[in-house]
């Protein structure tokens, strides 16, 4: 992608720092780094933010995740390599990142309640909105990759 790219964290400088904080508060809550990342990689990976694979890609490997895990995150219904709670994590996060175009399936908000109390629950529908904005900013802004790779 050559298109100019617009540089929101200083155009928007305040706002970056808010959604920054917001990210920051959320790999520190509950959930734990681990599956803030993962869910934060496979919504990346449905909105198609080159930027954001490349960093939770860099995060995940840098926090000890299996590098067979990450090549198999985008069909993880078939994939033996993930537990239920992260099952239910990204059920969860797929069907909040489809609002719009489908309801949150009936079975899908169960089993993310069997698997979570209602704070993680909360804490995850956050987590993507907080992805979702990134991806949003990235995407839309044309954020190139970095040459360098990605700091965790």
């Amino acid at each position: 992608m050559n298109a100019p790219h617009i540089d929101y964290t200083t155009h928007s400088a305040q706002a970056f720092q808010h959604l920054l904080a917001l990210s920051n508060g959320l790999h520190k809550g509950p959930l734990g780094h681990k599956l803030v990342e993962l869910v934060s990689l496979r919504v990346s990976q449905l909105n198609g933010c080159v930027f954001c694979l490349d960093m939770h890609c860099t995060a995940l490997r840098k926090a000890g995740m299996d590098q067979r895990k990450l090549d198999t995150l985008a069909a993880w219904r078939e994939s033996p390599l993930f537990d239920e709670r992260e099952r239910a994590a990204l059920g969860w996060a797929e069907a909040l990142n489809a609002i719009g175009s489908a309801q949150v399936p009936e079975e899908t908000f169960a089993a993310v309640q069997a698997n979570f109390n209602e704070r993680e629950i909360s804490e995850l529908a956050f987590t993507v909105a907080m992805i979702r904005s990134w991806n949003i900013l990235n995407v839309g802004l044309h954020v190139p990759l970095p040459m360098a790779a990605a700091a965790a």
